[in-house]
């Protein structure tokens, strides 16, 4: 336990306050069982290093991080160290990567070991961060009675501004972007010039890790993807190295054309995938890991089994691991996609790109974008790029981008 403990205060000490994800605050973190996912990259480790860090001030052994990964699990098991932990003062506990977490028994995995942790010690407060595929698995022990779960996405566009110390804004609400979005950006263009800061975001302004090394960003990013498919999917899914290649090459796939509409037919052949219920589960697995995102007529429903409408890449950075210049259009909609999903249900509508909620209707395009395909729907509208204002039923597309 003391590498442990000495390991942990190091990375404690060394978290940097300054800089906080807005979803720090709506997190229960008195909670006895927490659960942060989120894709690889979007900043879980620095989240539970910060809350670690404030819960540390003063307070001696009280509060633990590791990562699950790290060699010392080998041999050890969870229950141990929250066993000592718990009588050596300690109150908090921050488990870091679980899905990496070295099973001890066929019969017992991570999950398995955190339910007992929360049976035995009720003293004790566990939150712990994984993979978004963390929702493909099949728990071994059963935690949805016990945890709280939250999602953790890339840096909106409104934090994006925050992080890189351009300025500050407050989140906006759908409805305040549907009604007051004039009186808005004007308050917000009488301060930054928005656009080219909206085009550096569409680039490189998704994952936090971009100002660690500006020049390997893509490239960095591009060892996210290949860890995610070649490691990440496997240790949850248990699927032979195979599949890991079938799903690279269907990524390639969606990259080349999305919006993507996928012929499951075509798609089959070249993949040489028989069933077409397998495919499905391929697009589940790389939408779970936050690698792309469907849309599909239904909100509801058996998503693993449904072919969706339309697929796009998960955020708009992952385009120029694949292009040097990407299709403008499919960055629009990508973007559209990837911000309102967070705090809305998207579904694919008969007209216009996306109905949000159920109930409206958007159209994405560029600034001479025509309202054709809205034409006489009630509560539609269009989302244009390259505008700063917009008036009646135009918006600019940028202010999504200020929802979370």
């Amino acid at each position: 336990m003391i590498e442990l403990f000495e390991n942990s205060n190091l990375l404690i000490n060394n978290a940097d306050l300054a800089l906080k994800r807005s979803k720090f605050e709506t997190i229960d973190w008195e909670g006895r069982l927490v659960e942060i996912n989120g894709a690889r990259g979007v900043g879980k480790t620095t989240m539970l290093l910060q809350k670690a860090k404030l819960l540390n001030a003063g307070a001696n052994n009280s509060v633990l991080y590791a990562s699950l990964d790290d060699p010392y699990f080998y041999k050890s098991n969870l229950i141990e160290v929250a066993d000592e932990f718990l009588k050596n003062g300690g109150k908090y506990l921050f488990l870091d990567e679980v899905h990496r977490y070295p099973s001890k028994y066929p019969e017992h995995d991570w999950s398995s070991e955190l339910k007992t942790i929360y049976d035995r010690f009720p003293q004790l407060k566990v939150i712990y961060s994984g993979s978004s595929i963390l929702k493909l698995r099949k728990a071994k022990g059963d935690l949805s009675r016990r945890r709280i779960s939250y999602n953790l996405p890339g840096l909106s566009f409104r934090e994006y501004l925050y992080f890189n110390g351009i300025t500050e804004f407050e989140q906006i609400s759908l409805d305040d972007i549907i009604n007051r979005h004039t009186e808005i950006a004007n308050q917000i263009i009488s301060k930054i010039k928005i656009i080219p800061h909206f085009r550096e975001y569409i680039k490189t302004g998704y994952f936090p890790f971009y100002n660690e090394a500006p020049s390997h960003y893509f490239e960095r990013l591009k060892d996210v993807i290949t860890v995610i498919l070649e490691n990440d999917i496997p240790a949850v899914t248990n699927i032979p190295f195979e599949t890991s290649v079938k799903l690279k090459k269907l990524l390639s796939l969606i990259s080349e054309s999305a919006p993507y509409t996928p012929n499951l037919s075509l798609i089959s052949k070249e993949l040489f995938i028989k069933d077409q219920r397998t495919l499905l589960k391929y697009f589940n697995f790389l939408e779970n890991a936050e690698l792309i995102q469907g849309l599909s007529k239904e909100a509801k429903g058996n998503q693993i089994l449904r072919k969706p409408n339309k697929v796009f890449l998960d955020n708009t950075n992952l385009h120029y691991c694949f292009y040097t210049i990407p299709n403008i259009g499919t960055q629009r909609e990508t973007f559209f996609a990837n911000q309102v999903r967070n705090n809305h249900t998207l579904t694919f509508p008969d007209k216009g790109d996306f109905k949000v909620d159920e109930t409206r209707v958007f159209e994405i395009g560029g600034k001479n974008k025509a309202k054709a395909q809205i034409k006489n729907l009630q509560d539609a509208y269009l989302a244009l790029d390259d505008i700063e204002v917009g008036f009646g039923n135009t918006i600019p597309l940028w202010l999504f981008g200020f929802l979370y």
